[in-house]
């Protein structure tokens, strides 16, 4: 046919399937037909074709059947009276001496979902239960759950149910998992399909009958069986004992969450069983398919979580090949983290050096991160390589650098000569703005041992105005107020030049409005602006990598063999005591609104009573807290614990100072930051002596990007 327009491509076809001389000759009928289904996957509509697809229908030809049911299933929902010239013919089919015409016949009569017709499909699903080829039974179980989905409100023909529960034990494994699988659909108001004893020990004494599929969908619905005694449970666990180390990943995926869900009373039971998985989990990272090898390491990782040394003897498995993609990689070395210790940790850190200088930014960044958090068990053995890694003169290199320094100093305040001594000269190669940042913390932190700080810091503030990035202009801030207080000489005029320019020029409210906050410290007093910006800089009661107690198992195996951890994928699995307080989680839900974290049902619950007078106090627009993640490249300066923070509460003032004590009573203590017009919420009244009282000083708040000072002589006792 030649290449015509949609519309006389149609005509076209039209004429060619209403040519008595087409439809007496096989071959060419079909190919006519095949050329209707070629125009509709292209997009063109043939929707007019239809009455020509209906008598084309009857016809021996199978190939020719199953082309013009992909049609008519298609186009059925908009032409459904033409669609009940469909039925007969498939009913007639339905009762076809071939099983092929007959579950084919079925299949589409389920497909052309059309409420109408489901008083003429009801018959023929009936006899298909009972039929005596395996693949129109398999259809026609199917062919229920299509009919419920489409009248999901209709009444449940307990006949049905009771019909497909016995074809539960069908000799043919396909249907027997139809069976579950539509029961499920059926019951689904109900709880699903009910599982029993004898239910249960029937599907798993045929479990390897089935496919990889049926056995997975048999494993997930037996997930809701308890066994009723101990040498029953034991029993189905002998039973489930060859699919756990099966070669397949999603069948021993789901035996082992079976098994971790039966033995949550038996931690030595699913320890043995995660030993278990070692071999199959291994197998799965070296799959063909990368979609099978990442979501193995992710699981891997959930595994080390209880049992770190699972896998410590296999490390070399982990190594990182070169055609690897790179989120495969960065998985890989998080892993290794995880396996080190003194036998292996000389090869991993020069495994983990290679990486450094890949092609791929990320990839790179990546390994010099975990090379930092080796660090805090072997922090010499790593300084070493960091420092060395800061000669290549490579800007994404000495950025990742100078933020895992930042991170690692924290945990480890030994590594602080070297570390200053390492930063002489690297600010040239600085050019994001996550690695400025963290040099211009550490030398806030550390200033008074870098000889070169002032210098350094007197090119930031010569280039200041032409600073695009936010967060190193208040890093800036705050960097040369702390050099002021231990190197006054040195750094009073640039301080005078920067706190002059952030006032008078800076367009930016945030950037102008906390060098107001720090030019009205300063009137306080050197001493008063001594213990607002100096904290501790280090806190190594944090831990370190190696001897972390191992997680029960039980709070992470309800995500086990689900997509959880692969969600996690760009958060490190770590415990949250690892760093420094710029790396706490302020909420669990980032970007949070805070008027979802401050609405009316948590004021009552505080024992506050809301009156027309307390929510218009504060401001409509959202504030947000910012969700600050490992190897986070904001470094604030608040001195106060994660448990702490997590009774915190920040909004804006609309209203005068002066009423917060009428609208805001106790027993919620108020902390006022005067300048910038917040204030902090805590749930209860913390003593004089408290951690609050001592700690609580800075408020780093996302959306308006300041530190907030909390005037402590405020409060409205």
């Amino acid at each position: 046919m030649p290449y015509l327009g949609s519309e006389d491509a149609v005509r076209e076809l039209r004429r060619a399937l209403s040519n008595p001389n087409v439809q007496s000759d096989q071959l060419r009928y079909r190919n006519t037909v095949l050329k209707a289904i070629r125009a509709m996957s292209q997009g063109v509509d043939v929707s007019d074709l239809f009455s020509e697809m209906v008598k084309a229908c009857a016809t021996v030809d199978i190939v020719q059947k199953k082309l013009v049911y992909v049609f008519l299933c298609s186009y059925a929902t908009l032409n459904p009276e033409l669609s009940l010239l469909v039925i007969n013919t498939l009913r007639k089919d339905c009762q076809d001496p071939n099983p092929m015409v007959r579950s084919l016949a079925l299949r589409n009569m389920t497909n052309l979902r059309l409420p109408s017709l489901v008083e003429y499909v009801e018959q023929p699903l009936a006899a298909g239960l009972r039929d005596r080829a395996a693949c129109v039974r398999r259809v026609a179980v199917l062919g229920w759950a299509k009919l419920h989905n489409l009248q999901p409100d209709a009444e449940i023909d307990a006949a049905v149910v009771n019909e497909l529960y016995g074809l539960l034990r069908d000799p043919d494994p396909v249907v027997m998992v139809n069976c579950l699988r539509a029961l499920e659909e059926i019951l689904k108001k109900e709880g699903g399909v009910a599982i029993n004893k004898p239910i249960t020990h029937h599907l798993l004494n045929r479990l390897k009958e089935s496919d990889v599929w049926g056995q997975c969908e048999v494993l997930r619905i037996l997930q809701r069986y308890h066994p009723q005694s101990e040498d029953e449970l034991f029993d189905i666990l002998s039973l489930l004992d060859a699919s756990l180390v099966s070669p397949h990943p999603p069948v021993m995926a789901a035996t082992l969450g079976l098994f971790l869900g039966l033995c949550s009373g038996l931690p030595a039971v699913s320890l043995a069983a995660l030993e278990r998985v070692r071999g199959p989990l291994l197998a799965a990272c070296g799959s063909t398919s990368r979609e099978t090898r990442f979501t193995a390491l992710c699981h891997i990782q959930l595994l080390l979580r209880s049992l770190p040394g699972l896998m410590g003897a296999h490390y070399k498995r982990f190594f990182c090949g070169y055609a690897e993609p790179a989120y495969i990689k960065q998985r890989k070395m998080q892993v290794l983290v995880e396996l080190v210790n003194d036998e292996n940790v000389a090869m991993l850190l020069d495994e983990l050096k290679g990486y450094c200088t890949d092609v791929n930014p990320e990839t790179a960044q990546a390994a010099i991160s975990a090379i930092g958090r080796i660090g805090r068990s072997y922090s010499d053995r790593c300084l070493e390589i960091l420092t060395g890694l800061l000669g290549l003169k490579q800007e994404h290199i000495t950025s990742a650098v100078v933020q895992t320094m930042c991170d690692l100093v924290w945990v480890c305040p030994q590594c602080s000569d070297t570390v200053c001594s390492a930063l002489e000269g690297c600010e040239e190669m600085l050019q994001d703005s996550q690695g400025r940042q963290a040099l211009l913390w550490l030398l806030a932190a550390y200033g008074e041992r870098v000889s070169s700080a002032p210098y350094t810091l007197e090119g930031f503030i010569d280039r200041v105005r032409s600073e695009a990035s936010l967060g190193v202009k208040m890093e800036l801030l705050t960097t040369t107020m702390r050099l002021f207080l231990c190197r006054p000489s040195e750094t009073q005029d640039m301080l005078g030049r920067l706190l002059h320019y952030c006032i008078e020029e800076e367009m930016d409210m945030c950037v102008r409005d906390q060098a107001l906050l720090y030019y009205r410290l300063l009137h306080c007093g050197i001493e008063e602006t001594h213990k607002v910006l100096h904290g501790q800089r280090s806190d190594p009661s944090l831990g370190v990598l190696i001897g972390r107690p191992a997680e029960p198992i039980n709070q992470w195996a309800y995500s086990f063999n689900t997509l959880e951890p692969l969600r996690q994928a760009g958060v490190e699995t770590e415990p949250a005591s690892r760093g420094s307080p710029e790396h706490v989680t302020f909420d669990p839900k980032p970007n949070t609104d805070l008027s979802d974290t401050l609405n009316c049902s948590q004021i009552e619950k505080l024992g506050t009573p809301i009156s027309g007078q307390l929510l218009p106090f504060f401001f409509a627009e959202p504030l947000k807290f910012h969700q600050v993640g490992w190897g986070a490249s904001v470094h604030s300066h608040f001195q106060i614990s994660p448990e702490m923070f997590n009774r915190v509460q920040v909004r804006a003032l609309a209203g005068p100072l002066k009423d917060i004590h009428r609208v805001v009573p106790k027993p919620l203590l108020c902390y006022l930051g005067c300048v910038l017009r917040f204030v902090v919420l805590l749930e209860d009244e913390p003593s004089p002596q408290s951690e609050v009282q001592s700690a609580l000083e800075h408020v780093f708040i996302q959306d308006v990007s300041v530190h907030c000072c909390i005037h402590l002589s405020l409060n409205p006792d």
